[in-house]
């Protein structure tokens, strides 16, 4: 796919290699669009990654003395979840974070890679453009700032130049009497794509709206606002009347189109359906209520410090040895670098525990830990794990002496088929670290990101509750 892949550790470093490179670079943090995409034959001019992930501050999330909350360039959705100032004061974005792919999608996925793709489905443009965000641009020639309502140019398109990265992302924090909710419809409950998502942001007097934001998803070539809706709002109340105007108005704006996951009569009538549900829940003092306090992560979301070893320098296959720690033993390849982690552990390391399945980021049956945290290695470079640390399946048992959670899998006749018990361990062991006594709730989100073809997850759902009386687990 790929021939050369660097882990970047500087601004510095990253804005060269782009001025240098142009259009067949492409920078990369948790690659979930854009492995697939060169997988796919979609970005053969892609010769160069710039593996961003482990520079030092780019995962930061940070209030400037203007209280405006800035986003680094590697901060992910699960880092979104995890911060309390997010959840206190920009509620929708945790909301539209929540509702992103799996646990360990989302210890992979960053919110600028989010932006940057560019697609009208994409969870978190809709509250931020809500919100007001702008972007900082960065390039060798220096920073621009660019709102990120002029950010689009059309679906998949942007005004990002082949030599700019976007160095930051920021918009103000919510006010006392602001209030704001994200809502989104799908196929099913999770690991979906959005067929229509709505932000809904209200400064409200009273009970009375003094300004009003609305934002679409998946219903035309961008995100959009609905400015004849958010006129409508201003001076009024949130009576049943008003939130039914006012969900009539943002349904003729939309502009959707027809595909195998909804019509677009369909998307129009939802959207309307959602604005009404996001100014009900406003009114009702609900409004993101659906994030859970305290979130399953399925990781160690430390702040990035630097990783002794990492030159910067490009890694070629057959040039630079990929040099990395398997379940706590030392590995050095010669070969593998074009491929993903998942082939590099079968492959090259011979580890053919983390099972092969659908290799889009779906099933989950190829979960392996990354520096500490529950990824989808069907979806991450292979020189990725130059200088890591990587657990598989294989690193949990010591000797002959089994994890206490895959000893419940074999006590609570967890084990099905088999095939996709090897990704369901690993996230339910990540999230007894995590939390060693997980309430139901929340072992049902650790597994949301793994499918059970055999569809028995009752018995693994009761093989986690048992592991986590045990002592050791």
């Amino acid at each position: 796919m790929w021939k050369e892949y660097i882990n970047a550790t500087s601004t510095e470093q990253v804005l060269n290699i782009l001025a240098e490179k142009g259009p067949s670079a492409r920078i990369i943090v948790g690659g979930t669009d854009l492995v697939l995409e060169m997988d796919r034959g979609m970005r053969s001019e892609v010769e160069t990654l710039i593996d961003i992930s482990r520079v030092p501050g780019f995962d930061r999330i940070t209030v400037d003395e203007e209280d405006r909350i800035h986003l680094g360039p590697t901060v992910t959705h699960n880092h979104v979840l995890a911060s309390p100032v997010i959840r206190n004061h920009a509620s929708p974005l945790a909301q539209a974070s929540w509702e992103v792919g799996s646990p360990q999608l989302r210890n992979m996925a960053c919110i600028a890679g989010n932006l940057a793709t560019a697609s009208p489905a994409n969870d978190t443009i809709s509250p931020l453009m809500a919100m007001g965000a702008k972007l900082v641009l960065s390039s060798k020639g220096g920073d621009r700032s660019v709102n990120l309502e002029d950010f689009y140019t059309g679906v998949r398109k942007t005004v990002l130049r082949p030599d700019e990265m976007i160095s930051d992302i920021f918009f103000p924090k919510l006010k006392d009497n602001q209030h704001g909710t994200f809502l989104k419809l799908g196929l099913r409950q999770t690991m979906i794509i959005s067929v229509v998502d709505v932000t809904v942001l209200l400064t409200l007097s009273g009970d009375v709206v003094q300004e009003a934001s609305i934002t679409l998803g998946a219903v035309a070539p961008t995100i959009i606002p609905v400015p004849q809706a958010e006129e409508y709002l201003i001076g009024k109340k949130l009576t049943q009347e008003n939130i039914q105007e006012a969900a009539r108005l943002a349904r003729e704006s939309a502009s959707p189109i027809d595909d195998v996951r909804g019509s677009a009569a369909y998307r129009r009538q939802m959207t309307s359906v959602l604005v009404k549900r996001g100014l009900r829940e406003i009114r009702s003092g609900a409004a993101g209520e659906r994030v859970p306090e305290n979130p399953v992560l399925l990781g160690d979301l430390s702040p990035v410090k630097p990783t002794p070893g990492l030159t910067g320098k490009p890694m070629v296959q057959g040039e630079t040895p990929i040099q990395t720690t398997i379940n706590g033993k030392e590995h050095v390849f010669e070969a593998g670098h074009d491929d993903t982690l998942l082939h590099l552990v079968r492959d090259q390391a011979g580890l053919v525990g983390s099972k092969v399945g659908c290799e889009e980021g779906e099933c989950g049956s190829c979960t392996m830990f990354l520096d500490g945290r529950a990824v989808l290695s069907c979806m991450i470079p292979a020189p990725r794990a130059h200088h890591a640390q990587i657990v598989t399946i294989e690193g949990l048992s010591e000797g002959e002496d089994l994890h206490p959670l895959q000893e419940s899998f074999i006590e609570e006749g967890a084990v099905q088929c088999g095939y996709c018990t090897p990704g369901f361990i690993m996230s339910g062991v990540k999230l007894l670290e995590e939390k060693p006594h997980p309430s139901r709730t929340e072992i049902v989100d650790a597994i949301t990101g793994n499918l059970c073809r055999c569809t028995g997850y009752y018995k693994i759902i009761k093989a986690i509750e048992e592991a986590s009386q045990k002592e050791g687990a």
